[in-house]
């Protein structure tokens, strides 16, 4: 069979082998730097079981291939900033197509059910393996981050048109925003104590840094523009608004296996809608009152 490898067959595995040999080194990397010793012994089976399917592909081709150092990269870039598991997450949808990609070759090359009984394995091990610190808080974080999107888009969509100034808008909202943060914060811990979290501070830590960071994220614009630029600074805060729901959402939904659409357009609709409100409230108000800053 190996030598009635044609040239379609061998370019499809020497692709498979890429993908392979690149799993094994990320999922190595990962397993060097975790400390749980549960954890770091089943990434590091996977990683051994990666490597296994390289050198069974590479008995067809009789070929070494490279592995995607772009892509080791890249895993590893965000798995420092959103986490092992939403790596994990992410390698564990590429595995599933991957699978279902090796089942057009299962009648060709033998050593393929193999593969994909080990790749049903590695799915059932890394959902069973996912107890990053950060996930438990994940509640927390969307309390602060929803609130500080709904509250803090509306007060600087509001003040935008009454104040028509950068300086005053960001004023307002860096006062308006550290205020809540605290606020935010204080409530959730003194919500966590009461239902006997033993976590309580550091649940209403994470409330109050995804808050804090809204906030910054927010107000920036109105920081960086000319004073007169109020409304080109709203827009930028707009886009920075929609960015972050996108980006905290798609995070969410892979995470957690959510469904990533209907989260995404219902935070949006949300803060938003109110963004515009607070505008319309704010226009009315400078009328009606007379304000001219």
């Amino acid at each position: 069979m190996k030598n009635k490898l044609t040239n379609d067959f061998k370019k499809i595995i020497l692709h498979f082998q890429k993908e392979e040999i690149t799993d094994h080194i990320v999922y190595t990397n990962l397993a060097k730097r975790l400390k749980d010793s549960k954890n770091k012994e089943i990434l590091t089976k996977i990683a051994n079981d990666e490597k296994e399917h390289y050198e069974i592909w590479k008995g067809y081709t009789n070929t070494d291939v490279s592995p995607n150092k772009l892509k080791i990269f890249w895993y590893s870039l965000i798995s420092y900033l959103f986490g092992f598991t939403f790596v994990i997450k992410i390698m564990e949808k590429n595995e599933y197509k991957t699978k279902y990609s090796l089942s057009d070759l299962l009648n060709t090359f033998p050593e393929v059910q193999q593969i994909m009984d080990q790749e049903d394995d590695h799915e059932n091990k890394l959902i069973d393996m996912l107890d990053e610190e950060r996930l438990e808080y994940i509640g927390s974080i969307v309390l602060g981050l929803n609130d500080a999107l709904v509250e803090l888009t509306g007060t600087i969509a509001g003040v935008t048109f009454a104040f028509s100034n950068n300086r005053l808008i960001a004023l307002s909202g860096i006062i308006t925003g550290i205020s809540a943060t605290l606020s935010m914060a204080a409530s959730n811990y003194l919500a966590q104590k009461a239902e006997n979290n033993p976590k309580a501070f550091t649940s209403s830590l994470y409330t109050g840094i995804a808050y804090l960071l809204t906030v910054v994220f927010l107000v920036l614009p109105y920081l960086l523009l000319p004073d007169n630029m109020y409304y080109f600074a709203l827009l930028i805060m707009i886009i920075i608004v929609i960015l972050i729901i996108l980006v905290f959402n798609y995070y969410v939904s892979v995470t957690k296996s959510l469904p990533f659409k209907k989260q995404f357009r219902e935070m949006l609709v949300i803060s938003l809608g109110v963004a515009l409100i607070s505008f319309l409230i704010g226009i009315a108000a400078k009328n009606f009152l007379g304000i001219d800053v």
